[in-house]
């Protein structure tokens, strides 16, 4: 089994549930909401096969857990450690401390790509843990 050395929380720049995901859809398409997160993680219609294996790789490897979630999902602390920063990707440690890991810029400069992601998230992990 694999030890659990922290999760990695993706804040998506978008509220979740049904109005939010179709807020967001019509923004995007109007040229009015962006998320350089989302545009790494999903297709228009659904989440990378790419992306998947990126979440399962870092398991397996780095034991650490990917949690995405939306805007409105946050708790407390997700709002605190990443508020005005998103989209961004937080790393909660063991203890339920957290700090910033990616912030919208770095997510900004990797232009969609998954493969892109995986080597920054990988030349990090060992800055951070």
């Amino acid at each position: 089994m694999t030890e659990i050395r922290g999760t990695l929380i993706g804040i998506y720049n978008a509220d979740g549930g049904l109005a939010g995901e179709l807020a967001y859809v019509f923004g995007h398409l109007i040229g009015i909401r962006s998320c350089s997160l989302c545009d790494i993680s999903h297709s228009p219609i659904k989440k990378k096969a790419a992306f998947k294996e990126l979440e399962q790789h870092l398991l397996s490897e780095h034991g650490i857990l990917v949690r995405m979630i939306h805007l409105n999902e946050r708790d407390e602390r997700e709002l605190k450690a990443s508020e005005g920063r998103e989209p961004c990707m937080l790393l909660e440690y063991p203890d339920q401390s957290i700090s910033m890991f990616l912030d919208s810029t770095d997510l900004k400069a990797l232009s969609g790509s998954v493969k892109s992601l995986k080597k920054l998230i990988t030349s990090r992990l060992d800055l951070y843990l």
